[in-house]
């Protein structure tokens, strides 16, 4: 069942186990991009196409950007720079001048896309692997004033734990040139290794330099990271790691595997990715905050804090620090742009009893959103933990009590600012205390004192914030259900076209689809930007999971074409995230086999009774039955 047609049928359901294990089954042999570097001319040329063949086939005007036609819209021209490998600034040149679409902030989203789209077309030898290597390695041997470090971790994550990351967080992708969204590199002395999961496997394997191993987590005979680097240093060896970038709940149990071992983890000031980076390394984004309505909230900021208040006293904590951005945005209904399709702020919070303070850029703060936190009595400061926690220092001081900090969405580094905050404020306490009882003359019972006040130091537990926010009120199931209503209007118009495009025999690349999906969204009310981008994949592209249209690199579709149509939206109501698969003529026998084969494995899915927290690569027996 091997064949270039049987994977994409699987993407139906995207996301769930049988959407990936059906893609290991029903594997594609398809036709590898090009592995050549993408003048700047030819992608002048792509561009010119893509923008004169889409802008035929629309109305003059959208409203992306009132008064301006979609050509010269910020999600258009940014999507075609996206797929034609072009800067944004080259294609502006092509298409007019630069625009502010509705409701988006002044960003360039499709920067991380456009460098997925050059990744795809330059080996890795092409673009200067073996020199980053050898450069970080030598930063390697004189990290911490020259004692060195004989590995050094590299996850994904940025300081918030986030799954998708900022440019200038995106170290993994820059060192290993792995553009995945999931994966954690280590560089030891000798070797070069990327764990990434089954999703990414085929992505891997094209990406990666001839210097570096493809590690396949989740298979039985593959060691995590910590693991190897157990068996594989020596005794005595350092392990080199970023707190800043790793769980303090991780950071923990990578500390003691290794001591185990008689190795050290090591914690460096400084990023070793960004010493090699230098001065080529992206700004941090600078997008706009805007207020998230009560209309689609639901709660008020006031609300959600007083309750958060309750569970806070209920366990004995003055203090709450929170770094998860999705938290962050919930909690206080802001949202952002910082991070390509995600509506986020770069931010860390502190919750105290009778304020909040939100740590982030002062310029994304506009009088609008500044003015609608002050409603809350919620201030802001500049991006800064070193902030955070004196703040939260002086909460325990004035009120005792703990801070209460989750390891499992916090780094390292955070925690490690809790734990200062704590112990600097139980000494000021117990100081205070003594004064007291020394000035009274009772030495001894200040000393009882302090030790009987409210016990000062770090509540580590999950904080109610994930479970609140997945909780969702009539206000937000409202808004989830406008937002696929617009979304499906949208869809119907974009299906419409696409089979009158094919039915008039004109040919359509999987690089259109994507710009015409931005283009008909556009016309929605309440359109931000795709929640992800479009992965629209023809015949055996359907097999690539997460697979990325390039302009020139991609296929066209047919009357003789199987379809995996996988694409999203972020509206001001409501996020949607859409598959579809489909087939624009008659399907054959032996298609019509497969896609049922793959609704079988399905339902075998859907049936199955197994223990909580059972791996998914366990229930492949159920998919493949």
């Amino acid at each position: 069942l091997q064949t270039n047609d049987f994977a994409h049928f699987s993407m139906s359901l995207r996301g769930c186990c049988s959407w990936r294990m059906a893609q290991l089954t029903y594997t594609s042999t398809g036709v590898p991009l090009q592995k050549r570097p993408l003048a700047s001319a030819q992608g002048s040329l792509r561009a010119r196409a893509l923008v004169s063949r889409v802008s035929s086939r629309s109305t003059s005007s959208s409203p992306l950007s009132t008064g301006t036609s979609h050509r010269n819209s910020s999600v258009f021209q940014e999507t075609v720079a996206r797929h034609s490998a072009l800067s944004l600034g080259a294609v502006r040149n092509l298409t007019g001048r630069r625009v502010a679409s509705f409701g988006m902030p002044k960003r360039t989203l499709s920067k991380v896309d456009s460098r997925v789209a050059k990744r795809a077309l330059v080996t890795a030898a092409e673009s200067g692997g073996d020199e980053r290597l050898a450069a970080f390695r030598e930063k390697m041997a004189a990290a911490q004033n020259g004692k060195g470090v004989d590995a050094y971790i590299i996850p994904s994550d940025d300081p918030h734990g986030s799954e998708y990351v900022a440019e200038c967080y995106a170290r993994r992708e820059f060192i290993s040139q792995f553009t995945g969204s999931a994966g954690t590199a280590v560089v030891t002395k000798t070797q070069a290794l990327l764990w990434t999961d089954g999703r990414y496997f085929l992505q891997a394997e094209k990406e990666l330099g001839p210097e570096w191993t493809l590690m396949r987590a989740g298979l039985p005979n593959t060691p995590d990271y910590a693991d190897y680097l157990a068996s594989e240093l020596e005794k005595g060896a350092r392990v080199g790691i970023d707190p800043n970038t790793i769980a303090s709940g991780a950071a923990l149990e990578l500390k003691a595997t290794l001591e185990e071992k008689k190795m050290a983890l090591a914690p460096l000031e400084e990023n070793l990715v960004d010493a090699v980076w230098g001065s080529d390394r992206p700004p941090f984004p600078d997008a706009p905050l805007r207020v998230h309505p009560l209309q689609f909230a639901g709660v008020s900021v006031a609300d959600k804090l007083a309750t958060l208040r309750q569970a806070m006293a209920k366990e004995g904590c003055s203090a709450m620090m929170v770094s998860s951005l999705d938290e962050i945005a919930w909690l206080l209904n802001v949202r952002g742009g910082d991070i390509a399709h995600c509506p986020v702020t770069l931010a860390f919070a502190v919750v105290e009893m009778d304020k909040a303070t939100l740590y982030t850029d002062q310029d994304k703060v506009t009088p609008e959103v500044a003015a609608h936190l002050a409603e809350a009595k919620v201030s802001c400061r500049p991006y800064d933990l070193k902030a955070a926690r004196i703040d939260a220092t002086e909460a325990l001081k004035a009120a005792g009590g703990m801070v209460w900090v989750d390891p499992d969405k916090s780094s390292l580094a955070v925690m490690d600012a809790a734990k200062a905050a704590a112990k600097e404020a139980k000494k000021a306490i117990e100081a205070k205390a003594k004064a007291k009882a020394k000035k009274a003359g009772k030495k001894k019972a200040g000393v009882e004192a302090a030790a009987e006040s409210a016990p000062v130091g770090v509540f580590e537990s999950k904080t109610p914030l994930g479970l609140a926010k997945a909780l969702k009120n009539e206000a937000e199931l409202a808004g989830m259900r406008e937002a696929h209503l617009r979304d499906s209007a949208a869809m119907a118009q974009f299906f419409a076209w696409l089979e009158a495009e094919v039915a008039a025999g004109r040919s359509v690349t999987e690089a259109e689809v994507g710009l015409k999906l931005i283009e008909v969204r556009g016309q929605q009310e309440g359109f931000i930007e795709e929640s992800f981008p479009t992965i629209a994949g023809a015949g055996p592209n359907g097999a690539i999971i997460h697979y990325r249209a390039i302009a020139g690199a991609d296929r066209s579709i047919s009357a003789d074409t199987m379809l995996l149509l996988d694409s999203g939206a972020q509206y001001d109501c409501g996020t949607t995230d859409v598959t579809r698969t489909m087939h624009l003529g008659e399907p054959s026998d032996h298609q019509c086999e497969a896609y049922t084969r793959v609704l079988q494995g399905n339902i075998g899915l859907d049936q199955a009774v197994f223990p909580s927290g059972l791996p998914g690569f366990m229930l492949d027996s159920f998919l493949h039955a």
